[in-house]
């Protein structure tokens, strides 16, 4: 039996079940944590980085396409060079947690060595996405990240596209690093000059004073409910959670991972847990330039085609795509599958249509089949919080608290609020103490947001159901309150296939009604007219009965009016990163959608055209 045999075999086993501790007080708060402690953890990460460099300077760590559309490469020892290079560079400029480094960069291997050559010396980075500097004269965004941070950098692959809002937004003062281009208004210096810079004992002095506290970097949520907030990233809190990962996910600590990756760096999913998980682990980390949309699958695939991943993550949407490709293309299922340890959803509810043709093909091209999981955490969590990893029936289950992390309840109405306390919570928001003490209660756990419920009641062996945003659930005119999570992942189920997600209308209102983000390929082939617009889709009458005899189901089989969706529309336009719809990672967020498409919302109850209206009045 071959080495890679071995290793499927192995990865295939079930783990042993964490042993769990259960505390429930006299005011119904639940605490649950694991029994066992979190193993040391290295106090940096660019610490981590040098052992593998030293380890195996000529080990692969990161490659891109180049123009050519070739793989470019860097390996360990040549990164690390890199690393202490644009650390001493950036440390000669002045540069501190102060005045850090911003980045208005897509993902690159530039992007990287930037990232950790500022961390390696103490200086922390601030990734953004591209969009809050190209998104035409809409600035605030911009604007309110530089007056939180105050940079004394900005990086820029390519100046030209960048200077209109660095020139809007950024004092004279601040420098800026680029591969092409230059301004005529600032200091402009060439990465590659940065990376040729002799490193020097300063900077060796800098990285030997980084530990625990230090702050490596600042994480900007959506902002899709007001202004971005900049979320401290020690180091600590990256090394505890690669150390949770390591912990949960084991066959990264005896095959180092190979990540094909298309998420964006400026959100924690991506920039944190699995950036660090191929560093933390000496893995390779392919930068995947698709996304997961009709127009940008393509290079996915492509590069799926080249890379066999160990360990995998998309969105729901991204696998409904692979599995359309997949299913008819055996040599792509069979390089995707070949190496394979586990399959990572999350951004969105998967639903059970989408899963079980995944687990299907995973069964078929792995013996005993690929782990399909998924999990819980925030921005402010590290990421990584709450995980599973045994084989499950169905998606929804988001698993147990992670090792070192201790998961509170509090009931909230008829939920159970959660609340985190572990090493990778983050100490707080930059320069906003208020913001900062809101967050956390009277005994330091970080209030999350989200509502949960046991996947078995009264068992937290079994794992937890995510139960909703409290900041998205609503009454009815009623006074009944509505679980919104759940409701959306019910309905985009009942529907079978035709909706990626859903956004529930309804506060205030006598009965439910939903938008529905569509899933256009199962829509073509309802229609059988795989050439015709979303509009005309939209307005198919075969379309159209086909959603109204699911959402029928769905309204029969709903238990009551905060279950039960009425009516629908299908949204023919793609939803807008610049108004808030959406993150460039794909999830929606509810209220900005129902705010920008406040119209939509009005014909939903005025009986427009476009709505599909359920029947099932009398039949329950």
């Amino acid at each position: 039996m071959g080495a890679d045999s071995i290793l499927a075999g192995k990865a295939s086993q079930p783990s042993k079940r964490p042993d769990l501790r259960l505390e429930t007080r006299a005011d119904g708060t639940i605490i649950i944590a694991q029994t066992a402690q979190l193993p040391p953890y290295s106090r940096a990460i660019t610490a981590r980085f040098m052992h593998w460099a030293n380890l195996g300077p000529d080990r692969l760590w990161m490659a891109e396409r180049d123009q050519d559309g070739e793989w470019k490469r860097i390996t360990y020892g040549e990164a690390a060079r890199a690393i202490r290079s644009i650390g001493s560079a950036l440390l000669s400029k002045g540069l501190s947690v102060e005045r850090p480094l911003l980045i208005l960069t897509n993902n690159s291997i530039a992007h990287a060595l930037m990232a950790l050559g500022a961390q390696h010396v103490g200086i922390p980075s601030a990734a953004l996405s591209p969009a809050y500097a190209l998104a035409g004269e809409d600035r605030g965004k911009l604007i309110s990240v530089v007056e939180q941070l105050t940079p004394g950098l900005v990086f820029a692959d390519h100046a030209e596209r960048f200077l209109p809002a660095i020139r809007a937004v950024l004092e004279r003062d601040v420098g800026l690093v680029s591969i092409t281009g230059q301004a005529d208004d600032r200091e402009t210096l060439s990465f590659e000059a940065l990376v040729a810079t002799e490193a020097s004992e300063a900077a060796d002095s800098a990285h030997a004073r980084v530990g625990p506290e230090t702050v490596a970097k600042f994480l900007f949520t959506s902002g899709t409910t007001g202004s971005p907030k900049a979320v401290i990233q020690t180091q600590g809190m990256l090394c505890s959670n690669q150390a949770m990962v390591a912990a949960a996910y084991e066959f990264l600590t005896y095959e180092p991972p190979v990540i094909v990756d298309w998420a964006p760096w400026n959100h924690t999913a991506s920039g944190n847990k699995v950036f660090n998980m191929a560093i933390y682990n000496g893995g390779s980390y392919y930068i995947d330039d698709g996304r997961p949309t009709p127009d940008m699958i393509g290079r996915t695939i492509r590069n799926l085609r080249e890379i066999a991943p160990t360990w995998y993550f998309n969105v729901p949407l991204g696998y409904q795509f692979l599995l359309d490709a997949m299913e008819g293309d055996e040599s792509l299922a069979d390089q995707f599958f070949s190496r394979m340890r586990m399959l990572m959803y999350a951004g969105a509810g998967m639903s059970e249509a989408v899963w079980n043709r995944l687990t299907k093909l995973a069964e078929k091209k792995v013996s005993g089949g690929v782990p399909i999981v998924s999990g819980l955490g925030a921005t402010e969590t590290g990421p990584f919080a709450l995980y599973y990893t045994e084989k499950k029936e169905k998606p929804g289950n988001i698993g147990i608290p992670a090792l070192g992390v201790t998961l509170k309840l509090v009931p909230q109405e008829d939920k159970l609020e959660a609340r985190l306390k572990s090493p990778s919570i983050t100490p707080g928001y930059w320069r906003n103490e208020k913001l900062t003490a809101d967050a956390f209660d009277e005994e330091g756990f970080y209030k999350l947001g989200d509502a949960l419920r046991f996947a078995v009641p009264g068992s937290p062996d079994e794992g937890f159901i995510f139960d909703g945003r409290l900041a998205e659930n609503f009454k009815l005119a009623t006074g009944t309150w509505v679980a919104v999570g759940q409701l959306r992942a019910n309905l985009v189920n009942s529907l079978g296939g035709m909706a990626s997600d859903a956004v529930i209308a309804g506060p205030e209102k006598d009965d439910l009604r939903a938008l529905i983000i569509p899933n256009w390929t199962a829509i073509r082939e309802i229609s059988g007219e795989p050439d015709a617009s979303h509009e005309d889709l939209a307005r198919m009458e075969k379309v159209r009965a086909t959603l109204q005899e699911r959402l029928s189901q769905h309204a029969i089989a709903a238990t009551g009016s905060a279950s039960r969706v009425v009516a629908a529309i299908l949204l023919s336009e793609p939803l807008s990163f610049e108004k808030g719809e959406v993150t460039d990672k794909g999830s929606v967020n509810q209220r900005a959608v129902l705010r920008e498409r406040a119209d939509l919302v009005e014909a939903l109850y005025g009986g427009g055209a476009s709505v599909v209206m359920a029947s099932w009045k009398g039949r329950r």
